[in-house]
């Protein structure tokens, strides 16, 4: 989905083309994706009070009914003082009862209605009339509008809308708590749509399912990159791992976990809610480490250790997905921190940045869109509307980036609290195009980042970048059979030793990939223009795995220009 608004007025000063490289602080702990005010849910279509048909939004529903049906719900509200709960039993009493406009004009607010649990359940499913209120909307704060300063009034109108959000929060929970849904399903009258209950919704069991294969473990396991990162940072540090305790989440086939065993792990504790769970136990006996691995079947967030185990030395997950969040496996792993690690514990990785660059991703473009406009001399660009809207995994090379990265996410991993995993981050991305370019995809990678005492990396470390044709398998297993290298300590005081890789396109590919959100405008840059913009990243409502992203930005071709309108896009990582 895509929007257009006018040119920001905060557009980012030159000062901020300093920090391309990383966001602020303050934008990962402040700018949830709950504290931001979007205007989504005003244009979501909306039907009529009083007959079927259906406007564009609430706002053009409730002019509708005021200049055909003479009837002004904001109005009737309004003078009837009614509150928030009052302003739902009225909606629904209309949509129920179907009274007259003319009924309507003589409500006094005394009416049974008005008092009615019955009218707290929505007849509508998802109406949006229900979910806006225009006290909370409005922009007028015993203060002159016309007066107040702009960036004042955006404050004025996050709160309200934060109160509206938490009014309509509160009110699910009530609708919950009060009403007797299986009694009014079971009633005898005809059922209508305020009586259907949606079945619970189940994001885990096709995710669960899905790792039971062969083929996703091996895609895993072969991603030299990946796997050879692991190794080398568990088999080349004994002295972690000598006599630990070790908590594998999601374990896979147990191959993070048979690392840990030769590294000299006291005990390894293997968690996967999968079928593959079975399969880790019999590669765990063949590779003869049951005394030291033992594998549990569930899910970490219900399971206990066992033998009396309380807690765990070192955290091992492979968690990281797609956007790096994709999944939402990273929930589990913190919750198993929270659980089981000691005070002092290592996780391991223990950092992940997350980056956001320009890209000419035209040879994508080509071929999953593009490909549509002349198929066999047919046009079947029908097929490429919808393609817009969802975020593609692909690969695309170092040449296609046109500017430096910017961290958008740094999730430090013995701090990070789910919480934080819906997020707002702005961001500066300045072109490095040589030439007037047109800019038609943002790219997405993560770099991953461990260290011995699981402490954040230095700011300024660089992420190892792994080229074509360099060896990596041979550093953890050498020829003739010999013990993998260890690592000597630095004889520098307490210096962290850094083992990292990136999923970027300045390195090999991994089967991460990268993430592209192609753009459907495609904006124009040159050396030096600025795009500035925040991105916003949440959990789907459809399905807690998925991710939702909204994506906004304006640019300055020139550096020192006007800005452009403020481009809105909206994606799935599905």
């Amino acid at each position: 989905m895509s929007v257009r608004l006018p040119p920001p007025t905060d557009f980012a000063d030159e000062d901020d083309e300093g920090s391309a490289s990383e966001s602020s602080q303050s934008d990962d702990d402040d700018q949830n994706w709950d504290d931001w005010a979007s205007d989504s849910l005003i244009q979501v279509p909306c039907r009529s009070l009083f007959e079927e048909k259906t406007l564009a939004s609430a706002e053009e529903a409730l002019a509708y009914d005021r200049l055909t049906h003479g009837f002004d719900l904001n109005a009737v509200c309004s003078k009837l003082a009614l509150d928030f709960h009052g302003r739902i039993r009225l909606i629904n009493y209309i949509r129920k009862e179907k009274p007259s406009p003319g009924d309507l004009a003589l409500l006094d607010g005394s009416e049974a209605f008005f008092k009615s649990d019955e009218y707290l359940l929505p007849v509508l499913e998802d109406d949006p009339l229900l979910q806006v209120n225009p006290d909370d909307w409005s922009d007028s704060e015993e203060e002159d509008t016309d007066t107040v300063d702009p960036t004042r009034r955006v404050q004025i109108l996050q709160r309200k809308l934060a109160e509206a959000k938490q009014k309509f929060v509160d009110y699910r929970a009530f609708v919950s708590k009060k009403m007797n849904i299986p009694a009014l399903l079971a009633s005898p009258s005809e059922p209508g749509p305020s009586q259907t209950v949606a079945p619970a919704r189940d994001d885990d069991t096709h995710y669960f399912k899905s790792y039971a294969e062969n083929d996703i473990h091996a895609v895993m396991i072969q991603d030299k990159v990946r796997t050879s990162t692991y190794a080398y940072f568990i088999l080349t540090n004994p002295a972690l791992f000598r006599d630990a305790v070790v908590l594998d989440v999601g374990c896979g086939t147990g191959i993070l976990s048979l690392f840990a065993a030769r590294s000299g792990a006291k005990r390894v504790i293997a968690v996967d809610a999968s079928d593959i769970a079975e399969k880790a136990e019999r590669i765990v006996k063949a590779n003869g480490f049951e005394d030291i691995i033992t594998v549990i079947r569930g899910k970490v967030e219900e399971i206990t250790l066992p033998d009396d185990i309380k807690q765990v030395d070192i955290i091992v997950s492979e968690w990281m997905g797609y956007a790096l969040l994709y999944e939402s496996m990273l929930d589990s792993v913190l919750h198993a921190r929270d659980r089981f690690l000691r005070p002092g514990g290592v996780m391991a990785p223990s950092q992940c940045r997350m980056e956001l660059a320009l890209c000419d991703a035209t040879e994508v473009y080509k071929e999953r869109i593009g490909f549509w406009n002349d198929v066999y001399g047919f046009d079947l660009s029908a097929m490429a509307e919808d393609l817009y809207d969802d975020a593609i995994i692909d690969v695309v090379g170092p040449d296609t980036l046109l500017s430096a990265p910017y961290t958008i996410k740094d999730l430090i991993l013995s701090e990070t609290t789910p919480r934080q995993l819906d997020f707002s981050s702005s961001f500066t991305l300045v072109s490095t195009a040589e030439r007037r370019t047109k800019v038609n995809s943002f790219v997405l990678y993560f770099d991953t980042f461990f260290t011995v005492s699981g402490h954040p990396v230095p700011s300024s470390t660089d992420v190892k970048i792994v080229k074509e044709g360099d060896v990596i398998i041979a550093d953890i297993w050498p020829a003739g059979g010999k013990p993998a290298p260890q690592r000597r300590r630095s004889q520098g005081a307490d210096k962290d030793v850094i083992t990292s890789f990136s999923t970027g396109p300045q390195s090999v590919p991994t089967h991460w990939k990268q993430t592209l959100f192609l753009l459907r405008e495609p904006v124009t840059v040159a050396e030096g223009s600025i795009v500035h913009g925040t991105f916003r990243c949440r959990k789907s409502e459809d399905n807690s795995r998925e991710l939702d992203v909204e994506i906004h930005f304006s640019v300055k071709t020139d550096p020192d220009g006007p800005a452009s309108d403020t481009f809105v896009r909206m994606f799935k990582v599905r």
